[in-house]
This record gives C-alpha cells, sequence and structure tokens, in this order.
C-alpha cells in the first residue's frame, strides 16, 4: 500500500483563529466518535476532551493534532474513541475464528474508526471553506489535502489501520475511498455540522481542562436533536 504522505508547511497564524481551527477539528472527530457510531449503531465508546490553557504546562503527547502540537499551540486533544482498541498484525488473522456476523462487526468497527479520524480534519477543511466563502467538495478536498488542515498524525493513524488489511494496493485505496465519501458527507450533513460547531464553541468557552464523555454527549445532543426536530417541523 502506498504510504500517504505526511509533511506539512506551517504558515503563520494568529492564536486566537488557530484554537478555534483545533477545536472544530476536534469537535469534528467527536462528533463522529459519539452521533456517527450512533448512526451506524455501533456500540458507545468511552472518550472525553483535555484543554490546553494558553501558556499552561499540559503537555499534548498522545495528540490527535500533532501537527499542531509541534507548533506548541495544540489546545484540545482527545482521549479514547476507538472501536478498535489494538490493531492486530492482520485483521483477516485476527478474525479468522469469528462467526460472520463478529466479522461483519468488527469490519464495521474498523471502518468507524477510519471515518472517525477523517472527521477532523474534514471538519477543519469545511470551517476554513466556509470563512473564506469558498466551494468545498471531495475533489477539491482530498486526502492529501488534509495535511493542511492539521491531519497529519490521522494520516498516520489511517496508515497503521490500512497496514493490517491484506488486501492489494487498489483494494485498499479503493475503501479508503468510500471511507472518505463518508466521513465528508457526515461532516457536512447540516444537522452534523451544527453539532460540530456548537461542541467547538463550548471547547473554546469552557473553563474546565477536561470535557467529561457525558457532558460531550449532553452538547452534541442537545444541538444534534433539536436541529432535526425543526427539519421534521
Amino acid at each position: 500500500m502506498k504510504r500517504l504522505h505526511t509533511s506539512i508547511d506551517f504558515h503563520p497564524i494568529n492564536h486566537t483563529e488557530l484554537s478555534r481551527k483545533t477545536a472544530i477539528h476536534e469537535a469534528g472527530h467527536a462528533a463522529a466518535i459519539y452521533l456517527g457510531n450512533k448512526q451506524k449503531q455501533l456500540p458507545p465508546v468511552f472518550f472525553q476532551i483535555f484543554i490546553k490553557k494558553h501558556n499552561s504546562g499540559f503537555q499534548s503527547t498522545g495528540c490527535l493534532c500533532k501537527s499542531y502540537a509541534s507548533c506548541n499551540n495544540c489546545i484540545t486533544k482527545i482521549e479514547g474513541g476507538r472501536l478498535i482498541h489494538t490493531l492486530p498484525y492482520s485483521v483477516d488473522e485476527a478474525i479468522s475464528d469469528f462467526s460472520s456476523t463478529q466479522k461483519q462487526a468488527y469490519k464495521n468497527a474498523f471502518e468507524a474508526d477510519i471515518i472517525n479520524l477523517l472527521a477532523g480534519p474534514l471538519a477543519e477543511a469545511n470551517y476554513v471553506a466556509m470563512r473564506d466563502d469558498e466551494p468545498i467538495n471531495p475533489r477539491l478536498v482530498n486526502l492529501n489535502a488534509l495535511h493542511h488542515y492539521g491531519g497529519s498524525s490521522d494520516l498516520e493513524a489511517i496508515n497503521e489501520y490500512l497496514d493490517c488489511l491484506s488486501f492489494n494496493r487498489a483494494r485498499q485505496e479503493n475503501i479508503l475511498s468510500g471511507l472518505f465519501l463518508a466521513a465528508f458527507n457526515f461532516v457536512n450533513d447540516r444537522e452534523n455540522w451544527r453539532a460540530i460547531m456548537a461542541l467547538a464553541d463550548y471547547i473554546l468557552t469552557d473553563s474546565k481542562n477536561i470535557i467529561e464523555c457525558e457532558e460531550i454527549i449532553a452538547v452534541l445532543d442537545a444541538h444534534y436533536f433539536v436541529s432535526r426536530k425543526n427539519t421534521w417541523c
């Protein structure tokens, strides 16, 4: 499988704008983990958001947005949120003794984790496009473009998932293309986007260092389901 390129060029950006982009990035991850998994009828998974206060001693190791962490400006990170806790050397070997139902459940969880990783940089890309009044679609913002939206570490993690698959390169790329489109559609769904933005605003205004899982879910539910109800009406 051809490795996804993971370098990124940095350009000067003010701290306020970087903080907002990072909050939207992590809110995209969180919304996909909770709302996306729920929409797919996948089991709930624990996660929480750590918030770095400006000039605090918060350590950003293990952060989903390592591209920002290297600038020492990363203000948020998600802990947890994966359905597949430990990646196997080979998915085929790991599920060889599973029933057909168990194999399908593992496949669904595996693919959901990749979608949830993609949702963060795609949320950031969507915000930038809206901010700059520019169009956005899967052709304009492709996988490699995600490096410019804090996606380098997300793509590294996706590479680790792809390394577990025994399919040939063409099949792997085809699968990834489908998951990318699914993540793009999730982020660009109007109700999902409102929930993402609401959570990003909550991240930016919250005074605590940790936003617990139940609190994140309450914010997402409040804005997603209210939006859905208004749509139905």
